[in-house]
């Protein structure tokens, strides 16, 4: 886009995907047929082959995953309080209790430290989130799950391809949650996968996504209805063919924001990337002083922006009862100081100029 307001966020839908949808009306099987089969198949290549499992959205990608995976009531799972509360949620609806800890203040991931430290004896596992694209430090969960015997379940639903040691995320865990929702990095208009270690897990999610049942009125379990569309499912599989080049653009985009906010707006600190990480830009996160300041002289001068996240998870109303007054002073300042530019792969050259001369301005002021 090069004229009116720059979006810090577009879903790209163009005509392979409107063409695949009506393949699928055409067929006659919109839910949870063969487009479901071949997307799960072709997904599992981006995580080493690992099952996977589509469902509805990453929220219950993160619930499924997490009650296949054992987890019930009694049980305690690590979680970062710098994230969406769709984290934190999903270890509550399977009765369990979430633990919130602090993230390190370069990558805005979990810090291992704070993992290590709140290690109880009702623990059964960590679910770091790969935050804005940037994996968390798989290394050192790793060794901290290894140590105490826990499961690891990766929060991954805005790291679609995102690398650590170049190994994907969401072949690290026992369960891994992706999201599909129209401004991630790929969308099937609205959808989520669970990527699963082994196959016992794998059935168990598909148990639990189609009312307990593989085979029609066979119910094993009580289980949901979170079954994926046919027709999200062939969205989903255009889409898979567009991702790489789509990354690859967020990546430019990001290396030129970086290069050029670095001399433009020096004040500005522009994303972090760790040695071994391929971050994969699902956000461009900045942090800025004065940032509601500066977000709003961004508004004005035409720049959509996103706070990403204004109020720390534990903060929240349906969770303050919970966490009283749990003190996590990372997260802290990371909700007063970030803010999101566009770094989506439509972006135009001009259009990128115009982000950084806005924030060069906005910041000055």
């Amino acid at each position: 886009m090069t004229e009116g307001a720059i979006p810090v966020a577009r879903p790209l839908i163009g005509d392979e995907e409107r063409a695949a949808v009506d393949r699928v009306l055409r067929s006659g099987m919109v839910v949870q047929g063969p487009e479901v089969a071949a997307f799960e198949e072709e997904f599992a290549a981006l995580v080493e082959g690992r099952p996977c499992v589509a469902v509805n959205s990453g929220t219950s990608a993160l619930h499924l995953g997490l009650l296949a995976a054992g987890v019930g009531p009694g049980d305690e799972v690590i979680v970062p309080s710098f994230t969406f509360a769709a984290t934190a949620n999903a270890v509550v609806l399977t009765g369990a209790t979430p633990v919130f800890v602090d993230i390190e203040p370069d990558y805005f991931c979990v810090d291992p430290e704070a993992v290590a430290a709140a290690v109880t004896s009702r623990t059964v596992g960590i679910m770091p989130v790969h935050l804005y694209g940037h994996p968390a430090d798989m290394d050192a969960l790793r060794a901290i799950a290894d140590r105490h015997g826990l499961a690891l379940f990766e929060d991954a639903c805005q790291a679609h391809l995102a690398r650590w040691r170049g190994r994907p995320v969401g072949a690290f865990g026992d369960i891994a949650a992706f999201s599909f929702y129209p401004t991630k990095n790929m969308t099937t208009g609205e959808g989520g996968i669970v990527v699963c270690a082994d196959e016992t897990v794998a059935r168990k999610v598909r148990l639990l996504r189609n009312q307990g049942m593989e085979r029609r009125y066979a119910n094993e379990i009580v289980g949901f209805n979170t079954r994926m569309t046919d027709i999200a499912a062939a969205i989903g599989r255009v889409q898979l063919t567009k991702l790489p080049g789509w990354t690859e653009q967020r990546q430019r985009n990001a290396r030129y924001l970086d290069t050029e906010l670095a001399n433009a707006a020096p004040d500005v600190v522009v994303p972090k990337v760790a040695e071994h990480a391929e971050h994969v830009y699902h956000q461009y996160t900045v942090r800025v002083p004065d940032r509601d300041e500066v977000q709003a002289r961004l508004a004005e001068a035409g720049v959509s922006t996103g706070v990403y996240y204004p109020i720390p998870v534990h903060r929240l109303p349906s969770y303050a009862d919970r966490t009283g007054s749990l003190d996590l002073p990372v997260t802290e300042r990371a909700c007063r100081e970030v803010i999101s530019l566009p770094v989506h792969p439509s972006l135009s050259s001009t259009d990128l100029d115009r982000v950084v001369a806005a924030v060069a301005k906005a910041v000055a002021a």
